[in-house]
């Protein structure tokens, strides 16, 4: 009797998750017997992933940050790496996560294990020497970006763009009348989304300022209401706390997760950097972008970084189509000044722009990686 594939997998976070799920299903559309185990988050583990450890392990943020975290998520590397050597599974695929996840992949890889690292970590925008480290460490790579692929092409490391399973998932034209049903939202409210971060050091950074920007969009513009998708319980926990110090009379809901529904129905967002802006993109929500990190963190990230611009919307079109508020820029008052111009201005040309970026990068990505994995695999 043939033995069913195995197939290791790690994600390193929510967005991580989210592949993973795509991938999953994809796979088990022509192997339904396929066993998936490694470190998982809840979206994962429904697809039947075994998760060894749990994805919030590895949720850390930032250069100082992830000390406090260090030798447990040594140790869970060393773990990790050594299960895998010891049942080697027919592939294994690192989603994102680089910093963790490129050095399991070499030591497998080093065991004749063949392995897939999906999501580019971002080279071309810092560090490009790590590109030799992931030539070694992997067989081929997926990225979601097609800029990304003509850079790994220059240096001749296997990759295949594959487009973003979230521009699969959302629809080119939104339905915010159906999001707003499905939230029971009124049709005529005016909606600002608050999307802080999923991680806590985000929350503790952004969520005071974000709040006391809603807080002064509020005395300005009474009609509008605040909505806020929370990740988890203790992301829920942590910025209830924040907002019933800073502005415990904004008419604010924090709901457990559903956050493409939220932003979907919102006339405009104000979110965190990262993948968030991402959906908010292909949601066709109109956005302001920020982000903060300690001074030190910023200082390191900054000395290695040499690109324009941090937000993914920005990055694919290569110019400013959503206004970034960073470091220094990410005060109330910028974040204030912007949120009022989205507001008092037309933001159809951003939404227009938003649907072209988003043709471009809705390529079926689930079936084109679970290719990529199948091809691999019989090669």
């Amino acid at each position: 009797m043939t033995k069913p594939l195995r197939i290791g997998l790690i994600a390193g976070e929510t967005s991580g998750d989210i592949l993973g799920e795509g991938l999953i299903k994809a796979l088990k559309k022509q192997y339904p017997d396929a066993i998936f185990e490694g470190i998982a988050g809840p979206r994962m583990i429904a697809q039947g992933c075994i998760a060894l450890h749990p994805l919030e392990a590895l949720s850390v943020m930032g250069f100082v940050e992830v000390l406090g975290k260090l030798r447990s998520i040594l140790r869970i590397r060393k773990s990790i790496t050594q299960h895998f050597i010891n049942n080697p599974p027919d592939i294994f695929i690192g989603i994102d996560a680089p910093d963790f996840n490129l050095t399991v992949e070499l030591k497998l890889k080093q065991q004749g294990i063949k392995t897939i690292h999906y999501v580019s970590p971002s080279v071309w925008a810092w560090k490009q020497w790590r590109i030799h480290k992931i030539a070694k460490a992997t067989d081929l790579v997926l990225a979601f970006l097609p800029f990304e692929k003509a850079f790994y092409d220059k240096f001749d490391v296997p990759c295949q763009f594959i487009g973003h399973t979230l521009a699969d998932q959302l629809p080119l034209i939104r339905d915010k009348s159906g999001a707003r049903k499905q939230l029971n939202i009124p049709e005529n409210d005016k909606i600002l989304a608050i999307l802080p971060g999923s991680r806590k050091a985000e929350v503790e950074m952004l969520g005071p300022i974000f709040l006391q920007a809603a807080d002064i969009i509020h005395q300005k513009y009474p009609d509008y209401r605040f909505i806020v998708p929370m990740v988890n319980d203790r992301r829920k926990v942590q910025f209830q706390t924040q907002i019933d110090e800073l502005a415990p009379s904004l008419p604010i809901t924090l709901l457990d997760g559903q956050s493409s529904a939220i932003l979907q129905s919102a006339d405009m967002v104000l979110l965190a950097s990262g993948t968030a802006a991402l959906e908010a993109m292909l949601a066709k929500a109109p956005m302001v972008v920020a982000y903060k990190v300690k001074p030190i963190t910023y200082l390191i990230a900054k000395s290695l970084s040499n690109i324009k611009y941090t937000s993914l919307p920005n990055l694919i079109a290569d110019r400013e189509v959503v206004k970034e508020l960073n470091q220094h820029d990410c005060t109330v008052d910028k974040i204030v000044e912007e949120l009022q111009r989205l507001i008092d201005h037309d933001a159809q040309k951003m939404i227009e722009t938003f649907t072209e970026l988003h043709q471009l990068i809705r390529c079926d990505a689930d079936t084109q990686a679970a290719n990529a994995v199948i091809k691999l695999l019989n090669r």
